[in-house]
């Protein structure tokens, strides 16, 4: 499925408890894959800096459920540059597509300095579209989301489902390669985050393996409740 030549996939999100984590993780592992990127049984940290735009789109769009939205972010792993990813990420109901653009740690530092020029000659859409929201909107980085996801996979459908774990916001400095950059967890109650995205199918049998009783699809965003987190700290 395509929107606007974008390719389309299903997203549904659950918090569920340390209790439900354990059973579905048994089972997943007997029928998918470990993701390859996981450096151990635990998962990979994710960093997202996030932007948002004078009017606090991002988060007032997510807060309304407005049902056409777009996410700006700067993507890495492990703290390392090796792979530095800038993405879009839109979402159209129960749908999300996504854009991204590798970038460097040069073209990294420049973005954290208010340095957008350099985007409006990459080939990339969303490099121009960023550059477009900066310019128009001044779009900016106002927060990171740290994780860790512990991932499996399957071919068909092209299915991914996710454990995201430790939640936690930046305080403070935005540099997630600075000496003094810091976190803070965000209070869940012994919560988790599960995801479960596919492309145009799920498998049956894959869909029987995730259900629980006490699940319940929620409309979860882990940068609002980030944001959330930065705002409380400011007021202390």
């Amino acid at each position: 499925m395509e929107y606007k030549g974008h390719k389309l996939r299903h997203e549904y999100k659950y918090y569920i408890n340390s209790f439900v984590y354990h059973k579905l993780r048994e089972r997943l592992r007997h029928v998918l894959q470990v993701d390859p990127n996981m450096k151990d049984e635990e998962g990979y940290l994710i960093s997202s800096l996030y932007f948002d735009d004078i009017y606090q789109s991002a988060m007032e769009d997510k807060i309304n459920g407005t049902p056409f939205r777009e996410k700006y972010r700067i993507r890495l792993y492990e703290h390392s540059d090796n792979l530095i990813k800038l993405e879009c990420k839109s979402k159209f109901n129960d749908y999300i597509s996504k854009q991204w653009a590798p970038i460097s740690r040069e073209d990294y530092n420049r973005i954290l300095c208010g340095d957008y020029e350099f985007l409006i000659s990459r080939p990339e859409e969303v490099c121009r579209k960023l550059y477009a929201n900066q310019k128009s909107r001044l779009m900016r980085p106002v927060t990171v989301v740290e994780y860790l996801r512990e991932a499996y996979v399957h071919p068909l459908g092209n299915v991914r489902i996710t454990f995201d774990k430790n939640l936690s916001a930046s305080i403070g400095d935005l540099d997630i390669f600075h000496k003094d950059f810091e976190t803070t967890r965000v209070p869940m109650e012994g919560m988790m985050i599960l995801e479960v995205k596919y492309d145009d199918y799920l498998p049956d049998y894959i869909w029987k393996l995730v259900q629980t009783d006490s699940m319940v699809k929620s409309a979860i965003s882990k940068y609002v409740m980030c944001r959330d987190i930065n705002r409380k700290v400011r007021k202390i």
